[in-house]
């Protein structure tokens, strides 16, 4: 592991942050990938009772918790566990700004584990790159409630009207690598994270994370999904700028949910994802959350021992479960 010899001089035990106001829109997926997936399949007729009600009137329940779960960060010293995936990606709660239950497979034994920091600091800017290893097997979803969406859109639902390339989950499969960079300003001695980018699509196995997307429609007397695709991740960056945050989120493929995983369609995924880059637009995320990746940063760049992340207001109470158990509590 490498390590420059200057380092900010605060070094915080634990992080805590919160607050925020919740600016709209955060699960109305890109319009650039309107010109990618388009309508490849016909609606899809989900088992049992409809995914989302038009009449249902329950609310998502906070947490109930006061602060979210607990990174213990290492450094690539020692021979660490590493902490559970879930809590890893605790983020996607946080950000969001509609509810959100976690899933995760039975058996789940996925861990992020950091392997290697390396820091570069000079009088006026600092760089710091942490790399974390997914292991362990299973998968686990944040699977996102749009129920207040389709309230919203009722009326053009059910005159034939369709919510399109909306974002259903984002998703985390076995094991594999993610890339943290931190870039900030020093005044003084003191630092100041700017940015954070989560590189999931390095060299070596495709990316871990990938997003659901799909349409929303009336049909059959409820609300169906179709046109259903996966964008695989490779990079979400958070920025400290004015105005409301955003998250900038770049591709490695899309394709239908039910494409293979062959030569040709692989290529074709990674020709769509390459063409998705260069009309994704950032997606708004809820304050709370964009501060706490940029906190987190901080503590990263500072060598904290551990970070707390904030209560996320939009995680739903007992929404850990089996994937079958989500689509029937949505």
């Amino acid at each position: 592991m490498k390590t420059s010899s200057q380092r900010p001089p605060t070094k915080p035990e634990v992080c805590l942050v919160g607050g925020g106001s919740r600016p709209p829109g955060f699960a109305a997926i890109m319009p650039g990938l309107l010109l990618l997936i388009g309508c490849f399949t016909p609606a899809l007729r989900l088992a049992g009772a409809p995914l989302f009600s038009l009449t249902d009137k329950r609310e998502a329940i906070p947490a109930l918790e006061s602060a979210g779960p607990t990174l213990h960060l290492d450094y690539g010293h020692g021979e660490s566990p590493g902490n559970p995936v879930a809590e890893f990606m605790y983020f996607v709660p946080l950000i969001s700004l509609e509810p959100v239950s976690v899933v995760m497979s039975p058996a789940n034994t996925q861990c992020a584990r950091m392997v290697s920091a390396t820091r570069s600091f000079t009088a006026k800017s600092f760089l710091v790159t942490c790399e974390f290893e997914f292991t362990g097997k299973g998968n686990q979803q944040n699977v996102f409630d749009h129920t207040d969406t389709v309230r919203q859109h009722e009326r053009e639902l059910k005159e034939g009207g369709s919510l399109n390339h909306q974002l259903g989950s984002i998703n985390v499969e076995g094991a594999g690598r993610v890339r943290i960079e931190v870039e900030g300003a020093m005044t003084g001695q003191l630092p100041t994270v700017t940015e954070v980018r989560l590189r999931f699509n390095g060299r070596g196995p495709p990316g871990p994370v990938t997003i659901g997307l799909h349409d929303i429609r009336y049909l059959d007397g409820g609300i169906q999904l179709c046109n259903e695709s996966v964008a695989r991740v490779k990079t979400l960056i958070f920025r400290r700028t004015p105005g409301p945050p955003q998250m900038d989120i770049t591709v490695a493929s899309v394709k239908r949910k039910d494409a293979g995983s062959n030569l040709w369609q692989n290529v074709v995924g990674g020709l769509k994802g390459a063409t998705a880059n260069l009309f994704l637009k950032p997606i708004p995320v809820d304050p709370t959350g964009n501060e706490a990746m940029l906190s987190f940063g901080l503590a990263l760049a500072s060598e904290a021992p551990a970070f707390t992340f904030p209560r996320a207001r939009n995680l739903k109470v007992g929404g850990i479960g089996s994937a079958q158990e989500a689509t029937m509590a949505n």
